[in-house]
């Protein structure tokens, strides 16, 4: 990476399916927040994205946190995290990016940031990214002692037991944690390399198919809206699917046109394009309830699929009346990590 550290590029994960086995593996939760490289040089703070922007705009008061602490000199590879409650909301972080100032700072106060940290690439008197990971956790364990849990700090759990790492990843995906990450303990910090593995619980849920959209510049299915019933027997709209072969979409097109004129949503439904995503048109086909679909997810924020879910099969079998969020509602919160964290 180099002393400057130009980019600070984040190492990255490549997703395997489950956790590696064997000796020399570090296992930390992967939190449900934007990864962030936290850098101090004297008096200069910076915060940057995975992308290699600056989020130190939308976070000023984790700025003026590490402008207070005692060490002066240090470069953290994190996750920013904003807690309600006993989860962590992503919402909240995705309120953060937004272009008045005035509004961020009054999220800052309402809704404050912790930074979780979970390697060190540059100590005060020591640069550490060429070091084997097993010298930097020890570094980093020896530098947060010293800050004697400052605000808004915290440093993530680790562990190399797979047992210990497994338990985190049956708690995965419902509010705090978005997974598992494994990396090796006899290795250095590989900047904007796949050098580590990150593991997903991945769950599934029948689904009401409540509407569609059109995929963009054709007249040919390119996402299912996902639904699902709310105990006032509303149908919620709670995600989507692409997933869709070319080979089908001739024939599921000709099928979805057929249900076109019912309610679709009756709770909760989709909106326009996201300012997040610009790709997806906000135009959407309402459906009649009557098609069930078993699709396969990773993570739930805000009542909501964060990502595209995988079409797993048609469910004929089951009524869409059925397809309800009690099936979401089973997931463990993993308020236990959050609890000792003490965010």
């Amino acid at each position: 990476m180099g002393k400057s550290l130009p980019h600070a590029i984040a190492m990255e994960a490549r997703q395997v399916d489950e956790l590696p086995r064997g000796d020399g593996w570090q296992f930390e939760p992967k939190w449900d927040g934007f990864r962030c490289v936290a850098s101090r040089d004297g008096g200069k703070i910076e915060l940057l994205g995975r992308s290699g922007k600056s989020l130190a705009r939308y976070f000023p008061e984790v700025v003026a946190a590490l402008a207070e602490l005692a060490v002066t000199r240090f470069v953290f590879d994190g996750e920013l995290v904003i807690p309600v409650g006993k989860v962590l909301s992503f919402d909240a972080l995705q309120m953060r990016l937004h272009p008045a100032a005035s509004r961020i700072r009054k999220l800052s106060v309402e809704t404050p940031a912790v930074l979780i940290v979970f390697d060190l690439l540059r100590a005060p008197h020591a640069e550490l990214a060429d070091r084997p990971l097993s010298e930097r956790r020890a570094a980093l364990e020896k530098l947060f002692a010293r800050l004697g849990g400052a605000i808004p700090l915290r440093l993530s759990p680790a562990t190399t037991r797979r047992a210990e790492a497994s338990r985190w990843l049956a708690r995965a995906g419902g509010g705090a944690l978005d997974g598992v990450v494994a990396k090796r303990l006899d290795e250095p910090y590989r900047a904007g390399e796949r050098a580590m593995l990150k593991i997903k619980c991945l769950r599934t849920a029948d689904c009401v198919v409540g509407g569609f959209r059109y995929g963009t510049g054709t007249r040919q299915v390119g996402s299912l809206l996902l639904g699902l019933y709310n105990e006032q027997g509303q149908l919620d709209h709670v995600g989507f699917t692409s997933a869709i072969s070319d080979s089908e979409r001739p024939a599921l097109t000709r099928k979805l046109q057929k249900l076109r004129g019912g309610p679709g949503f009756t709770g909760d439904a989709p909106g326009g394009p996201s300012r997040w995503s610009t790709e997806r048109s906000g135009q959407w086909e309402p459906l009649r309830p009557r098609l069930a679909a078993e699709v396969q997810y990773d993570h739930v924020t805000g009542d909501r699929f964060r990502h595209g879910t995988r079409f797993v099969r048609w469910r004929p079998d089951k009524l869409p009346r059925q397809c309800t969020r009690e099936q979401l509602q089973a997931e463990a919160r993993p308020s236990r990590l959050v609890r000792e964290l003490r965010l």
